[in-house]
C-alpha cells in the first residue's frame, strides 16, 4: 500500500508544480480518484493527508480539499530575474571568514606509507599508548553511568577540571582553579576559541618565527595581522615588540628550533603585555620531554597581571587521536571561553575526559609519563648516535634537548635543495619534513643559507631510526656526488 501512496502523492506533486493544478483547485473526491487509478479509498484518504501534512493540500470539514495557496506552477530557468534592486543571490557566496579560509595552504594529513623510515614530527609509537590503564579507566568510567544521559558542562567536567588543577600543580608548578579550566578538543580548538575571542580583523598577533603553522593559520583566518617575529637560542627575541593584541609562543620548548625562552626574556614578554594590555597564549607542548634537566616552569607561574592563557594537550603523552586538550584562562576570560565551547560543539566528549580524569586520579598518566619519557630518550639517543655515525659534522644537529623531534641543518646543502631532498628521500622510502613551511618570510627577505628538515623519532623503534638515517645519508651522498657518505 506505501508504494501506491508515494506514487499517488508524486503525481499530485507532479500536477500542482506543473500548474495542471493552480492554487485554490479543487482534488477529486477520494472516490472518484480511487476508480480512476484503481486503488482502495483507503490509499488515496493516506495520500491525501501525507499532501495535508506537507502543506500541498488544504481540507476543510464539508468541502472539497483543494491545493493550498501559494503553489504555483514553477517557472522555467531564465524566464524571469530578480528585480535590480536585489542582492546577487547568496548561492556559493561566503563570510568573509570563509573567504580568508579559501587561501589558507593547510599541510596534506594523508600521506603514503613509506617503506624505510618516516620522520614525521607529531606522531606516536602505537606501542607506547597503555591499553591496559585506558580501557580499565574507560571501563570504569562506563560503570559509573548516571542515570540520564544529557550534555556536559561545556568547560569541561569536574571531575577532569580537579585533575588537571592537581596535575598541573605537581607537574608544572601551575597554580589555578578547576574554574579557570577550558577543556577543548585538542590543542588547535585551543587555538581557534583564542582566535576568535581575542583577534577583531586587522589586530596584530605576535607571532614566534619559525613557528606553528597551524596557529599562524588560525590567526590568519580570523583577519589577523601577523607580527613574524625571529628566535634565537633564548627563545623569542623581545628587545623590539611592536604593539599587538596577542602573542603566541612556545616559550618552554620554542617550535620547531628548541630554545627555551631566557628568565630576562620571560619578564620581558611579560611586560610587554601589562604594557600593550595584550594577552600571551603559552603553548606548553611536548613540556613532559625533558631530557637533561627538569621541565622549564611555565611562564603562567610568574605572571601576576593575569594577561596568559596556558595551552595544554595529551596529544604528545597519549595519542593525538584522543583530541584532549586544556586551557588554563585568567578568570576575567572564563565566562567568555566557556560560551564559545558551548557554542562551537557542546562540549569535548564525556567519556574520554572521565577516562582522562580516572587516570591522573590514580596515578596512571604520570607512572605513563615517565615510562614514555625513558623509551622516548632511547630512541633520542639512538638517533643522535645515528646521525653523528652517518654525517658527522656535515650536519648540525639543534633542539634536541628536549621534545620528540630535532631539527638537522646540512652544511653541504644549500635552502634551494630543500625540495629536492625530501623528493629524493621519499623515492628511497624515507620521510623528511622540511623546515621551510615553519617560516614566515617577508618579501625580498633572505632565506637561510643551509636546507633544514624536522625530525621526528617517537613514532619508531631504534633499528628503523638507524636504518632510515643510514638510508637518508646514502641520499644526500648522491645529492652531492660524495661516495663518502
Amino acid at each position: 500500500m506505501q508504494r501506491l501512496v508515494d506514487r499517488l502523492c508524486a503525481d499530485i506533486r507532479g500536477r500542482i508544480a506543473s500548474g495542471l493544478l493552480p492554487p485554490g483547485a479543487s482534488l477529486p473526491s477520494t472516490r472518484a480518484l480511487a476508480a480512476e487509478w484503481g486503488v482502495s479509498r483507503t490509499t488515496v484518504t493516506a495520500a491525501y493527508d501525507q499532501l495535508i501534512a506537507e502543506g500541498y493540500l488544504q481540507a476543510r470539514q464539508g468541502a472539497r480539499t483543494r491545493v493550498a495557496a501559494g503553489l504555483g506552477a514553477t517557472a522555467p530557468a531564465g524566464d524571469s530575474q530578480p528585480p535590480p534592486h536585489l542582492p546577487p543571490p547568496l548561492l556559493n557566496r561566503l563570510s568573509a571568514y570563509g573567504a580568508r579560509l579559501g587561501s589558507v595552504l593547510l599541510p596534506p594529513v594523508c600521506r603514503p606509507e613509506l617503506p624505510v623510515a618516516d620522520f614525521r614530527h607529531g606522531d606516536l609509537s602505537a606501542a607506547d599508548f597503555p591499553r591496559l590503564a585506558w580501557r580499565k579507566a574507560i571501563t570504569a568510567a562506563l560503570l559509573r553511568r548516571p542515570p540520564s544521559l544529557r550534555y556536559d558542562d561545556p568547560a569541561g567536567t569536574l571531575p577532569l577540571r580537579r585533575a588537571l588543577q592537581g596535575y598541573l600543580w605537581r607537574a608544572r608548578g601551575l597554580r589555578c582553579e578547576p574554574g579557570q579550566i577550558i577543556v577543548v578538543n585538542g590543542s588547535q580548538q585551543g587555538l581557534d576559541l583564542c582566535a576568535r575571542l581575542l583577534v577583531d580583523p586587522g589586530a596584530r598577533v605576535v607571532m614566534e618565527n619559525p613557528g606553528y603553522p597551524l596557529a599562524r593559520l588560525a590567526f590568519l583566518a580570523a583577519g589577523a595581522e601577523i607580527a613574524a617575529t625571529p628566535v634565537d637560542a633564548e627563545g623569542l627575541r623581545t628587545e623590539a615588540l611592536p604593539p599587538a593584541r596577542l602573542a603566541y609562543t612556545t616559550p618552554s620548548h620554542q617550535y620547531p628550533l628548541g630554545g627555551v625562552l631566557s628568565a630576562a626574556r620571560r619578564r620581558a614578554l611579560l611586560a610587554w603585555a601589562g604594557h600593550c594590555g595584550a594577552y600571551v597564549i603559552e603553548d606548553d607542548y611536548d613540556s613532559e620531554y625533558r631530557f637533561e634537566t627538569a621541565p622549564i616552569p611555565p611562564l603562567q607561574a610568574i605572571d601576576d597581571a593575569e594577561r596568559v592563557i596556558y595551552l595544554g594537550t595529551v596529544s604528545k603523552t597519549l595519542s593525538p587521536t584522543l583530541r584532549l586538550g586544556y586551557l588554563v584562562v585568567p578568570p576575567p576570560l572564563a565566562e567568555a571561553f566557556t560560551t564559545a565551547k558551548r557554542l562551537a560543539d557542546r562540549h569535548t566528549p564525556s567519556l574520554e575526559q572521565a577516562a582522562l580524569a580516572t587516570m591522573i586520579e590514580t596515578g596512571a598518566y604520570e607512572r605513563h609519563i615517565r615510562r614514555v619519557r625513558r623509551r622516548n630518550g632511547e630512541r633520542r639517543a639512538a638517533l643522535l648516535v645515528a646521525l653523528e655515525e652517518a654525517f658527522g659534522a656535515r650536519v648540525t644537529v639543534a633542539g634536541a634537548a628536549a621534545g620528540l623531534h630535532v631539527v638537522l641543518w646540512f652544511r653541504d646543502l644549500a635552502w634551494a635543495e630543500e625540495g629536492k631532498l625530501i623528493e629524493a628521500a621519499g623515492r628511497a622510502g624515507v620521510g623528511v619534513y622540511p623546515l621551510s613551511p615553519l617560516l614566515a618570510l617577508a618579501p625580498g627577505e633572505t632565506p637561510p643559507a643551509q636546507a633544514g628538515l624536522v625530525i621526528g623519532y617517537a613514532s619508531m623503534e631504534e633499528k628503523i631510526i638507524r636504518r632510515g638515517v643510514a638510508t637518508l645519508a646514502g641520499v644526500v651522498g648522491k645529492m652531492k656526488g660524495d661516495f663518502f657518505f
